[in-house]
């Protein structure tokens, strides 16, 4: 079966930090551009970042930089989002998602999708 696999969601205080890994299951993961994109309650789902096939970044939630980091491992065929100093407003279900192509912030580009794993940054 061919998915992608979110995992690391829980709860966490303001400030806190989460790890969150995406697998992939029944395909590998190399040559494929990995982006996270978030869901709160209320809102439309936006992209937060990316990660192309190459290793190259993207940002697209300015307020993240310099505390969301996103990585892959080829060999584990996971990618992971690392998630410091995080904020109530950062609670949301957090979606992984594979496209063939280079990174995108639009989801319809996007040919896989995970189920989601929740954060919930409260105190």
């Amino acid at each position: 079966q061919v998915q992608l696999v979110e995992s690391g969601g829980g709860l966490v205080q303001p400030g806190g930090s989460l790890r969150l890994s995406c697998a992939a299951s029944g395909f590998t993961l190399d040559g494929w551009t990995i982006g996270w994109f978030r869901q709160a309650p209320g809102k439309e789902r936006e992209g937060v970042l990316c990660i192309s096939s190459r290793g190259g970044s993207a940002y697209y939630v300015d307020s993240v930089k310099g505390r969301f980091t996103i990585s892959r491992d080829n060999v584990k065929n996971t990618v992971s989002l690392q998630m410091n100093i995080l904020k109530p407003e950062e609670t949301a279900v957090y979606y992984c998602a594979a496209r063939y192509r280079g990174c995108s912030d639009y989801e319809g580009l996007y040919l896989k999708w995970g189920q989601g794993t929740q954060v919930t940054v409260s105190s």
